[in-house]
């Protein structure tokens, strides 16, 4: 398993969203948004809390990719690896479901969790970071996008 760096963790969680990729039964795509990725020791996971087809997807094929985009940051990673579902019950499923729930209420059925066996993660980037020139910070680039998208950062 690929190691999960301070970097990445870090762009987890400012993203919240991410979005998870695995196959249908007839080879198709299938694209499902999670907020509930979470790095723990090391180890990506997220919450089966609406996702049916992506679990039963995972059942038949575990291949998975994983895609996380801080929007304003503009950069991100792509994880790709093979997933495992855990069942209700298992410690690991526990350990996160709690945390689900502690964040999101009580209410929120947590039906399996998937944890994520990393074969690759390559860099996201955009065309901000890479064609500009001059290079732009990555704070001039942040703040060209919270302007962009009309919000003030927390504490401004």
């Amino acid at each position: 398993m690929i190691e999960i760096t301070a970097d990445m963790h870090a762009i987890i969680k400012q993203a919240i969203l991410s979005f998870v990729a695995t196959v249908n039964e007839d080879g198709t795509p299938n694209l499902s948004p999670k907020a509930s990725l979470t790095v723990t020791n090391g180890i990506l996971y997220f919450a089966d809390i609406a996702s049916p087809q992506t679990i039963l997807n995972l059942g038949r094929n575990p291949a998975i990719e994983i895609n996380v985009v801080d929007i304003f940051q503009r950069r991100g990673y792509r994880f790709k690896g093979r997933a495992l579902v855990l069942p209700p019950g298992d410690d690991e499923y526990l350990m996160i479901a709690n945390r689900v729930r502690a964040t999101n209420g009580p209410e929120y059925p947590v039906d399996h969790i998937v944890k994520i066996e990393t074969t690759s993660i390559i860099p996201l980037l955009s065309p901000a970071q890479i064609f500009a020139r001059p290079p732009r910070s990555q704070d001039e680039i942040r703040d060209t996008y919270h302007q962009k998208y009309g919000v003030k950062p927390i504490g401004s």
